[in-house]
């Protein structure tokens, strides 16, 4: 068992967040999701049929999520985990409404990935306030 899971482990949880088992099954749907749509995004956006700004809020995202685990397994900092968190919902839900006119169907299909990182917001905002 590796330090960084150790620590996680350890640290003051609710009563309502998932076994850890969940994750890997969860971010394999949801990394599908978004290769597919934020591909099509960036695809689109490279052969000038989509703005090229419109890629910004994909990217960004794309930054937070994965700077995710560097920095609640590796810096181990609730706090800064929790801003990113905070910021990767802002950019997802501006990625939604920024395509919606455009690819409706991209912003349908990371409805699950909105909820997803809904709910991890909330469940990091909780375990960053418990175990200040």
């Amino acid at each position: 068992m590796t330090e960084s899971y150790k620590w996680y482990k350890k640290l003051k949880k609710p009563s309502w967040a998932p076994p850890s088992w969940l994750f890997a099954p969860v971010w394999t749907v949801l990394y599908i999701i978004i290769a597919v749509s934020f591909g099509a995004v960036f695809f689109k956006a490279s052969i000038h049929e989509l703005p090229r700004l419109i890629v910004i809020p994909f990217v960004l995202n794309l930054a937070f999520n994965f700077l995710f685990t560097p920095i609640q397994f590796g810096l181990r900092d609730n706090v800064f985990v929790a801003i990113d968190i905070v910021l990767a919902l802002a950019t997802l839900v501006w990625c939604m409404t920024a395509i919606y006119s455009y690819m409706p169907w991209v912003a349908l299909i990371n409805i699950p990935y909105l909820l997803w990182v809904l709910f991890a917001t909330v469940l990091q905002i909780t375990i960053t306030i418990k175990n200040w």
